[in-house]
C-alpha cells in the first residue's frame, strides 16, 4: 500500500471527513454515502484531436479500440468542447467549473516555473469531493502553477531539496505524483505530494529541429534542468503504472476515490515506446496514440479486476485539439484528419482547437449506451459530479458548470442543458456558441492556423458567424446576412462577462484586467 501510506502520512485535513449534511441539487442521483458513491477515474489526454479516435471518425487511420470501449459502453458526447484551445485554461476549467479568462490568465498558458493560478479561496473539484468522503489523487501533468522553493531569487536558484507550496495537495488532492508544466517545459523534475523526488543532475534538450524542417520527428523539448530519475520517454507509461497501482490500492478501502489522470501525451515531445515505433505505418504521433490506447486498456482491465467497475465512472477526454507539431501534413497525406471535418487545430477558436473526444462510462447507471449530441463543456463535470455525489455548490463556485446528468441518464434527452458555451483561443480571443450559431469575436483563427492574429487578410470583417448545423466546417461567414444574431450573441457574451458567470445565480467578480480583445 505504498501510495496509500504516503496519503496517510500527510497532514490531517478536515475535508477528508465529509460534510455533516447533504445539500442536494437538481438532477442528483441520490443521497448516497461511503462506497455507495461511485469511484471516479478522469483521464485527460494532452493535444489529442477529435478525429484521432476511431469511434468518432469511421475513416480514421488510427484505431483506438480501448478508448472506443468507453464510448461504446457508456455515453459519447459528440459536441463536447474544452474550455480553451490550449492546456492551462482547460485544466483550470475542469478543476474549478469556471472559465479561465475570469482568472488572472486572460491568454496563453503557464510555464514550468509559474506560480499557482487557482486562488486559495477557490473551491476545486477534488475539494468538493473530499467533503463527500472521497480520497483524491492527481497523477501526471499539473500545468496550473505552484511555488518552487526559493524561486523568488530566480529560476536558477530553486532549492529542489525543499517542498513546493501552493500545489495540488493544497488544491484538494490527498496524493500527487507528476510535474509542473508540459513535458517540453523545464524543470523536468517529478514531485510526489509536495516534494521533488530527485535533484536535477543534468541539462537536457530534445531534438530541436523545428517542425516543417527535414528530420523533425516531434521529439522536441526545451533545454532545462532534469531530475536524476526523470526520463522523458518513460513519463506516460510511468503515470499509467502509478494510476493502476492507485486503483488497486483504493479498491480495498471503504471510501470512494477520485483519480485525475492528466497525461502529458500525445503532446510534444512525441515519444512512443520502442514497441510502438512504426506500428501505425503513418508517423510517430499516430504511433504514440496507439501506445496511449493500449495503456488505457490496461487501466480499464485493472479497474475490472478490482470487482468495482460497475460503480466506477471512467471519463476519457482531451484538453484541446491536435497541435501542428504532430506533423498534420503527413497525417493528411496518409488520409488521416486529426480534426475530422472541423476547421483548425490546437490554439484556434475554430472547432479543431476545442472540439474534443469525450466519453463516459458508468455501468451501474448508464445501462443503455447512447450518444449525446447537444453542446457540452469540460467545465460541466464539476456540477455533474456535484449532482452525482449530492454536493452543494455555492453561488461563487463552478460559475460556468452545468449538470449533465439528465442527458447522461436519459437516452434521447432533448432539453437544452447549456444556454450557450464560450470558447477561447491561445491569444485570448473568444467565441460564443448558442444552438446552431457560433460567433467568433475575431477576423481569424485567434491561434496558429490561417488567418493568424495580426496577419488576417485586409478587408476581413471583425467577427465571424457560422451556422454549425449547416456549415460545421466553418467555411461561410454569415455575419453580414444575420446582424440580429450577431447582436444577440454579442449581448449574451457581454452579459456572461459582466455577471461573472454563465449559469443562473448571483453575479460574481472576475479577476484581473480584461485586455481589449475581451471588451466588446
Amino acid at each position: 500500500m505504498e501510495i496509500l501510506s504516503k496519503v496517510k502520512m500527510m497532514k490531517c485535513n478536515p475535508y477528508l471527513f465529509g460534510a455533516a449534511g447533504l445539500i442536494l441539487i437538481p438532477g442528483c442521483v441520490g443521497n448516497q454515502s461511503g462506497k455507495e458513491l461511485p469511484d471516479i477515474v478522469f483521464i485527460l489526454a494532452d493535444d489529442l484531436g477529435y478525429g484521432d479516435i476511431s469511434f468518432l471518425d469511421p475513416e480514421s487511420k488510427i484505431t483506438t479500440p480501448n478508448i472506443d470501449r468507453i464510448a461504446q459502453s457508456g455515453v459519447a458526447f459528440t459536441d463536447a468542447h474544452s474550455a480553451s484551445a490550449v492546456s492551462t485554461p482547460t485544466r483550470y476549467g475542469i478543476l474549478t467549473g469556471r472559465y479561465s479568462w475570469r482568472s488572472e490568465l486572460k491568454s496563453g498558458v503557464l510555464n514550468g516555473y509559474s506560480g499557482a493560478l487557482i486562488s486559495p479561496d477557490r473551491k476545486t473539484m477534488p475539494q468538493m469531493l473530499r467533503e463527500r468522503g472521497y480520497t483524491t489523487a492527481c497523477i501526471g501533468k499539473w500545468h496550473l502553477g505552484w511555488k518552487w522553493n526559493n524561486i523568488e531569487k530566480g529560476n536558477d536558484s530553486i532549492d529542489y531539496s525543499k517542498p513546493i507550496t501552493d500545489g495540488p495537495t493544497e488544491k484538494g488532492f490527498d496524493y500527487f505524483f507528476g510535474f509542473s508544466g508540459s513535458l517540453d517545459m523545464p524543470p523536468y523534475v517529478y514531485v510526489e505530494n509536495d516534494r521533488p523526488t530527485s535533484q536535477p543532475d543534468r541539462i537536457t534538450c530534445g531534438n530541436n529541429t523545428q517542425y516543417g524542417n527535414p528530420g523533425y520527428d516531434g521529439s522536441f523539448w526545451r533545454e532545462g534542468p532534469t531530475g536524476s530519475d526523470f526520463i522523458h520517454e518513460e513519463c506516460t507509461p510511468r503515470f499509467f503504472r502509478r494510476a493502476c497501482k492507485y486503483v488497486e490500492e483504493m479498491a480495498v478501502q471503504d471510501k470512494p476515490y477520485f483519480l485525475y489522470l492528466a497525461l502529458p501525451s500525445p503532446h510534444t515531445p512525441i515519444l512512443p515506446s520502442e514497441e510502438f515505433k512504426g506500428k501505425s505505418g503513418i508517423n510517430t504521433y499516430a504511433d504514440f496514440i496507439l501506445m496511449i490506447d493500449e495503456e488505457v486498456g490496461r487501466l480499464l482491465e485493472v479497474i475490472e479486476k478490482t470487482g468495482k467497475s460497475k460503480n466506477t465512472i471512467v471519463v476519457f477526454t482531451s484538453d484541446n485539439g491536435t497541435a501542428p507539431w504532430a506533423d498534420i501534413k503527413t497525417l493528411e497525406s496518409k488520409g488521416h484528419s486529426t480534426s475530422y471535418i472541423y476547421r483548425g487545430h490546437k490554439a484556434d477558436v475554430y472547432e479543431g482547437g476545442h472540439r474534443i473526444p469525450c466519453f463516459m462510462q458508468w455501468p451501474a447507471k448508464i445501462r443503455k449506451p447512447h450518444i449525446v449530441e447537444q453542446t457540452v463543456c469540460l467545465n460541466d463535470f464539476m456540477a455533474t459530479f456535484a449532482a452525482i455525489t449530492g454536493s452543494g455548490l455555492a453561488d461563487n463556485e463552478a460559475e460556468d458548470s452545468y449538470n449533465l446528468m439528465p442527458a447522461i441518464l436519459k437516452p434521447g434527452y432533448r432539453k437544452t442543458i447549456r444556454e450557450a458555451t464560450v470558447h477561447q483561443s491561445v491569444n485570448g480571443n473568444l467565441a460564443i456558441r448558442k444552438g446552431e450559431w457560433k460567433l467568433l469575436m475575431t477576423p481569424g483563427s485567434g491561434g496558429w492556423s490561417f488567418p493568424r492574429p495580426g496577419k488576417e487578410e485586409e478587408g476581413l470583417p471583425p467577427v465571424q458567424l457560422y451556422n454549425m448545423k449547416e456549415d460545421p466546417s466553418e467555411k461561410i461567414n454569415l455575419q453580414a446576412e444575420h446582424p440580429e444574431t450577431v447582436k444577440e450573441l454579442t449581448d449574451l457574451l457581454k452579459k456572461y462577462i459582466e455577471e461573472g458567470r454563465s449559469t443562473p445565480g448571483k453575479p460574481q467578480k472576475n479577476e484581473g484586467e480584461f485586455p481589449d480583445n475581451l471588451k466588446f
